[in-house]
This record gives structure tokens, sequence and C-alpha cells, in this order.
């Protein structure tokens, strides 16, 4: 039986073994902590991989199965501290991006506001896994701290490999920096404000360099060609084995700052934009974007990129970010 197949029937705790090098321990469905029993000389690292948060954003899940794999046969040497996270496993085996409520949108206790849920309570869950895993020992004492949460996106994307980085309580390590610009992404995009974000949450708690990195438009299981995200893949392969990252390959790499939210209030709430219009498209001066009994949202320069238009998400969440192009890259 796959590997995928069996962390959907709940059965990949008793089936996968790791070298006697690796402590590994389940901490809860889905969440497996792996410590080396020698810690890595020199710079160390304690890491969060997460995937599934959204549960029909599949390609993120069937590569960190893959790692799961090579860490387990020994192929890929453990040498940080590491947290793999699959974030919504009854969603995932529905095909669903969330069943009650988005997930992503709960973290940092913002679960409290939510009805009780699937969603609630594994917010909940993981917010207390995370506190418990960044208090080992050998955790705290590493020398960086780092989370990549791993999604798709619902539409195609002029850029279509992103990260989002949270509103910065601290700046962010120049080898963080680095290590996105050299993972071959298209473009950042920087948040002002603070969010219910599971990247978001172990930044401002935890202090962790993290980030949101969408790696293509969502597609159901067996429908992805992994070969599109080599290059993510060998980044997060560097990091888990303190490997040399290959440099940058693509063209320079976009920087966007997020400059409005487009939030949904009520039932009259429209997007005024073609249903297959992609991520990162650039709308004139003055273009009505969306509207509400109360409110109309126009592009006003700086603001004239659109990235996650959504009509369809739930009265109070976000239908959209309006984005400005940094100075560096006009």
């Amino acid at each position: 039986m796959d590997l995928l197949t069996l962390l959907l029937e709940n059965k990949l705790a008793d089936h996968l073994i790791f070298p006697e090098t690796i402590n590994a321990s389940w901490l809860a469905e889905g969440v497996l902590q792996l410590i080396p029993h020698v810690p890595h000389e020199g710079k160390s690292w304690s890491l969060v991989i997460s995937a599934g948060i959204h549960g029909n954003e599949t390609a993120p899940i069937e590569i960190l199965i893959q790692l799961l794999a090579q860490l387990a046969d020994g192929t890929l040497p453990l040498k940080n501290n590491l947290l793999i996270i699959f974030g919504n496993l009854p969603a995932m085996r529905t095909n669903r991006r969330y069943l009650h409520n988005d997930l992503n949108r709960m973290f940092g206790g913002r679960y409290l506001d939510f009805p009780l849920g699937n969603e609630r309570s594994r917010a909940a869950e993981l917010e207390n896994i995370v506190s418990r895993f960044f208090a080992e020992p050998s955790v705290s004492s590493a020398n960086m701290r780092w989370h990549i949460d791993l999604h798709t996106a619902i539409r195609a994307s002029h850029h279509e490999q992103f990260a989002l980085l949270p509103a910065q309580s601290r700046p962010f390590s120049d080898e963080f920096m680095q290590w996105l610009n050299d993972s071959d992404i298209d473009a950042l995009v920087y948040h002002r404000s603070k969010g219910g974000t599971f990247s978001h949450f172990l930044h401002e708690k935890f202090g962790a360099d993290s980030c949101t990195m969408e790696m293509g438009k969502a597609m159901p299981f067996g429908g992805n060609d992994l070969n599109r995200f080599q290059r993510i893949t060998d980044s997060l392969y560097s990091l888990i084995s303190s490997s040399q990252i290959v440099a940058r390959v693509k063209s320079e790499l976009k920087h966007y700052q997020v400059i409005d939210s487009i939030i949904k209030s009520d039932e009259s709430f429209q997007l005024h934009i073609p249903a297959d219009i992609m991520n990162f498209t650039e709308l004139p001066e003055g273009f009505d974007i969306a509207s509400q009994h109360d409110r109309h949202w126009k592009i006003k320069f700086p603001a004239k990129f659109i990235l996650f238009p959504n009509a369809k998400v739930a009265n109070g969440l976000r239908a959209g970010l309006l984005l400005a192009l940094n100075e560096k890259n006009n």
C-alpha cells in the first residue's frame, strides 16, 4: 500500500519506520516530529513544514509524502529538527478545501470565534503541538526557527510559484530571504497587517521565519506534475539535510506589497471581474473591482494587481487582495 493511501486511511504511523539515527514521534494524526540523535555541528535549524491546511491542495501533500519516504529509507539524511504537519485530513479525504470553516483563518486563537467543528478543533490541536515542539530542549536551542506552509492556489497565476510573508514582528533573516530567492519561486508578497494564517501564527508567537508558499494551481490527487515543483522540493531537502542549495536560475524575483484587503461582509457582495482571471492580473486605474451594499472597491495607484479573488468566501473573510509592485521591480 502506498504512503499516501496509508496517510488518508490513518495507517501511516503503523507502517513508516525510520533509521536509528532519527528519533521519530507521532504527536497527533498526520503530525510527525523527527529529531536527529546527533545534533548537527554548526548552524542548526528547527523546521516546521506543513501541507494540506486546505484539504484539496494536493501537490504539497504528495511532495511531503516523498520527503518522508526518503527520510525513512535513509536517502535523505536528517540534520535538523523537523516537524511535519498534514493539516486537514478529513478535508483531504473528501477533496474539499475544508469541512466547516477555513482552517487557515483560525490561528492565533481566532478559532475561538468560530463554531465547533473539524477545523476549530484542529486549529487548537496544531497550536498546542507547535508550542510543545518549540519547547523541546534540542528544538529551542537551534540557531534558527523556520516554517514553510505549502499550498496551491484556487486559480492560475501569472506568477505560478510565489510566497506570502506575514506582517513582520521582526525582520526576516538574511538566510531565509536568500533561501526563498534560491528556491526559484517567481514572486514574494508582503502582508502589512496581522492575520489568522498558520504562517503568521508561527512568526508572531514563536519568532519563526515563515511563509505561505503557493506552488501552483490546485489539482486532485494524482493530477499533479511534481516535476514542476522540483526546485522547491530540492530547496526543502537542502534545509532538512543542511546541504548546499542550487543558486537561482530564473529571472529576478518580483516583490509585491499588500495595499488593501477586500472583505466580504454580506451576500450583496459581488466581484466585477471574469471568472477565469489570473492571480497577479494588472487592472486599469479606476476599475470597479468589487462591491457590496455599503462599499465599492476601485483600482487606485499603486494597488494595480489582484490576488486570490474569490466571491464564494464566507461573510467576514477576505475575498481578494490588492497589491502594489515594489518600486525596485518597476
